[in-house]
C-alpha cells in the first residue's frame, strides 16, 4: 500500500515507545519501575468520576457542539479568568479530546508552508513534529541548564526572521520543569507584538508549581490576549489522562477555524467527559491540591537522590513533575544510558534526545510515582551506574 510522503515528516512521542519496551520486559517477568511516562499515578478524584456516571445516566451520550458543551466552555472561562487574571469569554474556548489537538489545530490554522516557528529544544517532541508536518520550518530555541532551562531573550531575538509566524512557549516546562519568569514573558511579549507573531502558550502544567511560585500566563502582558493561544487540559491537574479532555483559549475570531478542524477530524469531544470536566473545575479542589503537595515531596526525594549518584547533576525543578539531570559526566550518551538503566536496573526513563537534539547529555525522569518506587529506583540506578 502506498504511504503518503507527508507521513515521513511526522515524529513520535518516545515515552510511549519506552513504555512498550518496558511492558515487554515485564511480560518476561522482570519488574520495571516506570519513571518514563508523564502520567500522574493517582486515580481520578471520586467526585469527577461520579459526575461522569451521572452524565451518562442523564443522557450525555450524543454529539455535542464542535467547540464544546456550553456548560464546560462557561466553566473554563470562569475558572481561567480568575487563575490567569485576564477576562475570558466562553466564546473564546474550544474543547478538544485531549490537549494535543489544540497544538495541531493551532499550527494548521495559523502557519503556512514555508513559515518559521520558534519552539523550545529540549521540548515536547510533538511541537517539532507538527511544524514539519505542515511544511513549515522548525527553529529550535536552545534551553540551557545554566539559565534554569528558561529562554534566553537574545536567542529569541536572533531566531526571529521575516518568515517567523509563531513562537511556542511551555511553562512550566516539559521535560525540564523550568518556569519562565514574569520578566521573561514580558520580553517575549514585546517581541511578539513588535514582529506581529502568534504565541502558542502550552500551560498544561500551570497548577503544578512549587516553592511559592505562581503560574503566570503571557496573556497578562500588554498586547497578548489578541495574539495568544493557550493550550491546557485536565490530564495533569486532575489525573484524567485517559479521559482525553483538553481545551484551548484563543482570540474569538480564531474559534470558527479551530472548530472547523475539529469537525473535520473528531467531530466533537465526548459529552459525558465534558460534564466530568465541569465538576473538576467547579467542584472541590482538595484532591488536586493534595496531588501537588505529594509531587513536591517526591521531587525533593528524587533530586537529592540523583545528586548523590556519581556522574549525575540535577537541578530542582520549579514546576511540572519531571527532573532533567545532566549525565554527561557518566561518559555515556543519553540514549545509551537510558537503555542501560532499563535493561540493567529495571528503571524506565527517557533519553534527553527524545525531546530534541539539545537534550543530549540529559535524562528525563517522571516523579509521578510513589515515594517507595522512587527510592527503589534511585537505589537501582546508583548500583547500575557504579558498574560502569
Amino acid at each position: 500500500m502506498h504511504i503518503a510522503r507527508r507521513m515521513a515528516t511526522l515524529g513520535t512521542e518516545t515515552a510511549f515507545e519506552v513504555l512498550e519496551k518496558a511492558r515487554s520486559l515485564e511480560a518476561q517477568g522482570k519488574r520495571i519501575i516506570h519513571l518514563e511516562i508523564g502520567e500522574p499515578d493517582f486515580d481520578t478524584p471520586m467526585n469527577i468520576k461520579s459526575a461522569a456516571k451521572k452524565a451518562l445516566d442523564d443522557g450525555y451520550t450524543h454529539y455535542g457542539p464542535a467547540p464544546g458543551l456550553p456548560e464546560l466552555r462557561a466553566a473554563i472561562a470562569k475558572v481561567m479568568s480568575k487563575s490567569i487574571g485576564v477576562q475570558i469569554s466562553a466564546n473564546q474556548v474550544v474543547v478538544t479530546p485531549g490537549a494535543k489537538p489544540i497544538m495541531f489545530f493551532a499550527i494548521l490554522a495559523c502557519v503556512d508552508e514555508g513559515d518559521e516557528v520558534i519552539y523550545p529544544n529540549p521540548g515536547f517532541p510533538i511541537y517539532e513534529s507538527v511544524i514539519n508536518f505542515v511544511g513549515a520550518k522548525p527553529v529550535p530555541l536552545v534551553l540551557r541548564e545554566g539559565k534554569g532551562f528558561r529562554f534566553d531573550i537574545d536567542d529569541v531575538k536572533n531566531a526571529i526572521t521575516q518568515k517567523t509566524r509563531m513562537i511556542i512557549i511551555n511553562s512550566p516546562h516539559n521535560p525540564t520543569g523550568g518556569i519562565l519568569t514574569k520578566d521573561d514573558l514580558r520580553e517575549i511579549a514585546q517581541l511578539a507584538v513588535k514582529h506581529d507573531l502568534i504565541v502558542l502558550s502550552d500551560e498544561i502544567y500551570g497548577r503544578c508549581v512549587y516553592d511559592g511560585f505562581q503560574h503566570t500566563s503571557i496573556t497578562q502582558c500588554s498586547g497578548m490576549p489578541e495574539r495568544t493561544i493557550i493550550l491546557d487540559g485536565f490530564s495533569k491537574t486532575f489525573a484524567m489522562t485517559g479521559w482525553r479532555l483538553g481545551f484551548g483559549i484563543m482570540p474569538q475570531h480564531l474559534v470558527p477555524y479551530i472548530s472547523q478542524l475539529q469537525i473535520n477530524s473528531t467531530s466533537c469531544t465526548a459529552s459525558f467527559t465534558q460534564m466530568a470536566g465541569v465538576e473538576a473545575l467547579l467542584g472541590p479542589q482538595n484532591d488536586a491540591e493534595a496531588m501537588i503537595r505529594k509531587f513536591k515531596r517526591r521531587r525533593d526525594i528524587i533530586v537529592d537522590g540523583l545528586n548523590e549518584i556519581p556522574g549525575f547533576r540535577c537541578q530542582k525543578p520549579l514546576g511540572a513533575f519531571y527532573v532533567f539531570p545532566n549525565i554527561s559526566r557518566t561518559g555515556r550518551s543519553s540514549r545509551e544510558l537510558s537503555e542501560y538503566l532499563l535493561n540493567e536496573a529495571g528503571v524506565a526513563c527517557l533519553s534527553g534526545t527524545a525531546f530534541g537534539a539539545h537534550g543530549e547529555g540529559f535524562l528525563r525522569f517522571s516523579y509521578a510515582n510513589s515515594v517507595e518506587n522512587i527510592q527503589q529506583a534511585l537505589d537501582r540506578i546508583k548500583s547500575a551506574v557504579a558498574k560502569l
